[in-house]
């Protein structure tokens, strides 16, 4: 994950607008949970993901792999959109009442977990850059993104949009904001030798 920005730091920082939210899948009779359904969540659709299209040549030097958690909880996967470097080991614990099957079939990275009963985990390595799409083989309703970049300035926004990349060095950058499945719009930021790019990027 990125560094925290610092107040006294360098790079860019805004909000990304997003004005028509997606509306998230209906769920849909199963199986392996039949009666009565249990408590669900409503996935999180209003956070999207900034990034730099093109980083800086230092931002390709060696990192310690990192480790992240996509939770399974009231059949939804928690977060919906997670942003990790290449390399990174995401874990898929199920803490809900029912067996969960998570698999992607995204060019990025292809995998099936198999079915594995509650308060058990399996983890994924995600080896290359690009956006994985991840389901749940049991619960047609169940999606979410990992969206995996071969540098570290990228930020999941905040319930209000609002983003950071910390520590950007000063030049010209394409900024991209990232939506539901697809990069949405592109904006070109000059960032200072000192101080903050402000850039606001608003999605349709």
């Amino acid at each position: 994950m990125p560094a925290q920005a610092s107040p006294a730091g360098t790079g860019i920082r805004g909000r990304l607008d997003i004005r028509r939210l997606a509306r998230p899948a209906e769920r849909r009779p199963d199986v392996a949970s039949p009666g009565a359904p249990g408590p669900r969540d409503v996935a999180d659709l209003r956070r999207g993901v900034v990034y730099l299209e093109s980083a800086p040549r230092a931002a390709f030097d060696e990192r310690e792999p990192g480790r992240a958690v996509m939770d399974q909880r009231n059949e939804r996967f928690v977060p919906h959109v997670l942003a990790v470097m290449v390399g990174t080991l995401v874990d898929f614990p199920n803490n809900d009442r029912t067996y969960h099957n998570v698999f992607s079939l995204s060019r990025a990275r292809r995998f099936d977990l198999g079915r594995y009963a509650a308060g058990k985990s399996k983890a994924v390595r995600m080896d290359r850059p690009g956006v994985v799409r991840v389901f749940c083989d049991i619960h047609s309703h169940m999606n979410a993104f990992v969206l995996v970049f071969n540098h570290p300035f990228f930020d999941v926004t905040e319930d209000d949009g609002r983003y950071v990349l910390p520590a950007v060095p000063a030049g010209t950058y394409s900024v991209v904001g990232w939506y539901e499945g697809e990069p949405r719009l592109t904006r070109s930021v000059v960032v200072p030798a000192s101080g903050w790019a402000e850039a606001d990027l608003v999605v349709p």
